[in-house]
Formats: structure tokens, sequence, C-alpha cells
């Protein structure tokens, strides 16, 4: 049930132009392809494209209208939880008439308002038009699984699953000055503001609320640090994790279409397999992507753990003309310039994947929820960093990238800057010396966090990191997610983001996360039983991928680099003393070191060639 989107007008003489909206929702015709509906009534207008995945016939179509007549909702994402309010709503009059959690969403907020959010199991975003007292109640889900932007321009309210929808209906595409500087510094802008001007998102676990009056009010419906404080001490905590993983991945294989898995053949969604076959799933179909070189490869574990379970496999692998094209495709689901560099791997594993299921189930969060990220372990001790911030210039240090890009990081000074930074790849030092740029961004939601993060955690900077991740990063990793396998019309579930998961790895004490050589210690032992060695000791890979040698060494790639150098992005007055034919001739010299500074300016280059132009 995917691709909401709408406009309502904030004046009461002016109509819904219907041919905006549906130009709006059609945009989005690859994140439901199954059906479309529009609701017009003067002065509001919502429409919608459907990804059928719960009650695949008609009655799940929406807008969705209640049978009162009073309330319009559309709405994207799965309440994997709805069955269990069946008897509730039942006991309290209600017919249930299809097998839709759309429906449920519906009685549940005529039954119960906004109380009834924290009840949910799920991820969703979703608006609620109330025609008797003429507001509009627009909602996202507690991480923000599901996307939600929108926009005031022109007197009208927009809102979207993604930016492009609102770009069809006339909000001009510009950037904004703050947006680049996060794009630079921090490879993603967080919080509600976006790289464009007059586009922001609902941020997670939050409610707008917006009058025909033009009265706007926001307020936060979950609050993770308040959530951890009130959470009681877990008594046990391996087979606390264990039972409520497995409950966690049983409720997101509700569905009435096929769910595969994405197997990278790391920790995580080898966890989420060995949990499905635990609990006797049959007929499971895994997808993977692989890698020629062999530092960057994990599809011989994603093999060995397929066939171990019985469960199908297919994997792919994507080069040349073929990663050049993807990357092109995955710039405009993305909306942005693409900043983790594996969305084209993601989808073209999700297309690959597509005549076969619908929904995905993946691993992400499991590493901010319990410190699997090496970055994390430069936090540990951070006296060390001022030795190899004096000592940095030493081979051992300048020769091995990991190593590198520490004596790089170990500059940092401030423990504010440490966690704020940890998940960047140049820093602000890096950013002043090699693109002249010397002012950092304000950075304000990241120090609102952070400010969070401290009190929650105090004197624990590798917690902070997490928590601080969760609100950041990992949004990020989300947003990724969510555009390349809705770019192919299929879902993504994360098991790990179980809402009982997320605050009660938050209230753990360090041991049970931060154990062991490789941390994640609580899932290791969860899952010692249920997984091999190979698996549970095997170096950390992730999704990565060596664009260095891509761009420099790729023929698809060879006429693109010649642009780049030319790129129209210098004239911007922000890059205007970057020097990119140096920074280019270094790295076709075979300086990697070169790679984490050229590869975001060649991303908003493309997307600046490719997407820019279209609106």
């Amino acid at each position: 049930m995917c691709g909401i989107n709408g406009i309502l007008h904030l004046q009461l003489q002016k109509k819904v132009d219907e041919r905006v909206l549906t130009k709006m929702r059609d945009s989005l015709e690859h994140r439901g392809p199954d059906d479309k509906g529009l609701f017009i009534e003067n002065n509001i207008g919502f429409g919608h494209r459907r990804l059928s995945i719960l009650d695949v016939s008609m009655s799940g179509h929406q807008p969705f209208l209640s049978e009162d007549g009073r309330y319009v909702l559309v709405y994207n994402g799965e309440i994997y939880n709805f069955k269990e309010f069946y008897p509730e709503l039942k006991n309290n009059g209600f017919d249930i008439r299809t097998t839709s959690d759309t429906e449920v969403l519906m009685k549940l907020f005529q039954l119960h308002g906004l109380k009834m959010l924290n009840r949910l199991n799920g991820m969703f975003a979703f608006a609620i038009w109330d025609k008797l007292e003429k507001k509009l109640t627009v909602v996202r889900d507690r991480m923000g699984v599901k996307p939600l932007y929108y926009s005031f321009y022109n007197e009208t309210f927009y809102f979207a699953s993604e930016q492009k929808a609102l770009f069809t209906a006339g909000v001009p595409l510009k950037i904004a000055q703050d947006g680049l500087e996060e794009y630079i510094f921090n490879r993603f802008v967080a919080g509600e503001n976006t790289l464009y001007q007059n586009i922001k998102k609902v941020l997670p676990g939050h409610i707008m609320t917006i009058h025909e009056s033009g009265k706007v009010t926001i307020e936060k419906w979950w609050d993770l640090k308040k959530e951890i404080q009130n959470q009681p001490k877990i008594k046990n905590p391996v087979e606390w994790f264990r039972e409520t993983f497995d409950d966690s991945v049983k409720l997101r294989m509700v569905s009435d279409v096929p769910v595969g898995v994405l197997l990278s053949g790391g920790l995580d969604s080898s966890s989420i397999l060995a949990s499905l076959h635990h609990q006797t799933y049959k007929d499971i179909q895994t997808f993977n992507i692989g890698f020629k070189e062999k530092e960057h490869n994990e599809a011989h574990l994603a093999k060995m753990m397929a066939e171990k379970f019985d469960y199908g496999f297919q994997t792919m692998q994507l080069e040349h003309k073929n990663l050049y094209d993807k990357l092109i495709s995955s710039t405009y689901f993305q909306d942005e310039p693409i900043m983790h560099l594996s969305e084209p791997h993601l989808l073209a594993v999700s297309q690959m994947a597509k005549p076969s299921v619908k929904v995905f189930l993946s691993g992400e969060g499991a590493d901010e929820l319990m410190g699997g990220y090496v970055r994390y372990k430069a936090l540990q001790y951070p006296s060390l960093l001022n030795s190899i911030a004096t000592i940095g210039n030493l081979d051992v240090f300048t020769k091995q990238p990991r190593y590198e890009k520490l004596t790089r990081y170990a500059q940092i000074n401030k423990k504010s800057n440490l966690v704020i930074f940890n998940g960047s790849n140049i820093y602000p030092n890096d950013i002043a010396e090699i693109f002249g740029i010397n002012t950092p961004p304000k950075n304000e939601y990241r120090k609102q966090i952070y400010k969070e993060a401290k009190s929650l955690y105090p004197n624990n900077l590798r917690r902070q990191a997490l928590y601080f991740d969760q609100h950041t990063y990992l949004c990020s990793l989300l947003d990724r997610n969510d555009r390349c396998t809705m770019g192919a019309s299929i879902e993504c579930r994360e098991p790990f983001l179980d809402p009982r998961l997320i605050v009660g790895l938050g209230s753990l004490e360090d041991k049970w996360l931060f154990a062991g050589k490789k941390w994640k210690f609580i899932l290791k032992k969860a899952m010692e039983n249920r997984l091999p060695d190979e698996i549970l000791k095997f170096r950390k890979v992730g999704l990565s991928a060596p664009w260095g040698d891509y761009i420099t060494k790729s023929p698809a790639f060879k006429d693109e680099l010649e642009s780049f150098s030319k790129s129209d992005l210098f004239q911007m007055s922000y890059f205007q003393h970057i020097n990119i034919q140096k920074l280019v001739q270094n790295l076709q010299k075979g300086d990697t070191r070169m790679t984490p500074y050229i590869m975001p300016l060649f991303m908003m280059h493309i997307w600046m060639k490719t997407y820019a132009t279209k609106f």
C-alpha cells in the first residue's frame, strides 16, 4: 500500500486541480503499480498508488473512506500486528469487511484517535482528512522506515512519499545552502530539512496537523529516550532477545504475497534466515549481490547459508554499462545524489527479485542498535585518538586505508564532533585542506540529538554514537532501502527495528553489545547454536564497492569522468576552490585516498546532469 501523495489547499475558494494531482500520483507509479485512486472534494485532494501486499482484492483500494463518510485515509506501509485488534474492534461494534490492515488502521483511529499509535507494530506514513473538523493529520512511524515529504508552496500544502511528486506539482527544485553543506560534511541532511529549499520531512515518530485555517502543529508521539528510560530491567537478555527477534521475524512474514530475504552473507541477514528456518518456514527465496573483488564479496557465504536451510538462492554482479545504467536509475529513485554508494546494487538485486517476490526482509538496523561498525571502536578510548593524531604521519597509518582514515578522524578534538562526524568519510580538517571550505554546517538537528544522547548515556561515547546514528545515519539507510526496493516495486521490512528490540537493546548494559572481538555480542550469543562459525566470525564487509576502480577503469565511466572534470558543479561558488582536475589525476594514478573526496562530488555531478534537468 505505497505511494501516498496528495495536496491540501489552504484557501477555501481554491479547488484542487485534478490534472496536477493525477500527475503527482502517477509520478510514483513504481511505488504502487497494482492500483490507483483519487479523492477530491473542493480544496482537498488525495492520490494513491497501491502495491498490494495484504488483501490484494479491490477491498484494500485507497484513498480509503470510513463507513460513516467522515474520514479519508491514504496510507503507506504495513501494520504487522493488525489482526490482534479484530476482537477489540468487533466488541466495539465495528464490522471487519476486508483482510487489509488499512481498514484496521482506519477503525482504530475512529475508536481511539491518535492514542492508538503506540500499540501499532509496523512501518507507516499516513494522512487522514477529517471532513467534520476540517483538519489533516499526517503521521510517520517511530524510526522513519516509510518516507514522508511535504512542502508549503503557493498557498498549498503538498505531501508525498518522494520529492519528485512535489516537483511534479510545481514546487521549484532549488538546492538549500544548509543542505548542500550537510551533504558535503555529513553525507546526508538529517532531521526535518532536506537538500532542497521548500521541502521538508515529517520527522520519525511525529504527528503534523494542518487545519483549514492554516494553523499547523507538530508533536512527537514516540520518544526513544523516554522509552529507554521507562524500560523495565530485562532479566535474561539473550533469551529475551532471541524470543523477541523470532517474534519480530514472524510478524514481518504477514503477507498475502511471496516474501524473500535480502541475503548478504553477513551476520544480520543470516540471523533472519536462521530464525525463519528455526520457525520452520519453507520455500523461502534469497537474493544476493556479489562482487568479483574478493575483499568485497560475501556471495559464497550467502549461498552456503541458503543451501544449509534448503532455501532458494539467486545472486548477481553489477559491472560496467549495467552499473552505470543502474547508477542513473537509482539517482532518479533517490531524488538526491546517492551517498551510500550501494544504491545501484540494491536497485539491481531488487529488480532481479521482482518476478519472484513482492516483499523483502532486510538486516538493516542491527549495526546501529548493537555496535556493528568498526568506526565505533575509535570512541572506546578517546585519549588514544590524541596519540594517533600526533604520530599519524607514520607509514603504517598513511598506507593502510582504514588507519589513514583513523588518522584524519583523530584530528577532531571535541567529543561532540567525534560523535557528530563519526559516520562521515571526510572530516572538517580534510574538507578545509582539499576543498578550501572552512565553515562546517550548522548541524542544529544533529546537535540536538547529540545532546539527548549525552544526557541518556553520560560519559559513554559509544552509546552516544549508537543513539545518534539511530536518529540520523540509520534514517538515511532506511530511505535508501525504501527508494531502491520500491524502485523495483518491492516492499522492504526490517525485523531488527521492532520497537521492542530498539528500546530493549537501548536499556541494556554495554557488555551485551561491546563484548567480544567484533561486538554485537548479544546477537552472536543468541544465534550461536543456529549459525556456523563462518558467519559468526567472518570479517564484516557490508554492502561496499570499489568505486575508485569503477570510475577510473571501467569503459562505461570513461566519458563520464571526463565530463565530471569539466562539470558545471565547479562553477558553484561553494565549490570554486576545488581543483577537481588534480583530484581526478591523483585517483587515476592509483591514489585511493582521493576516493572519499571525489565520490560525493561525482554523485552530485550525476544528479545535476540526469535528475535536476527533469523538473
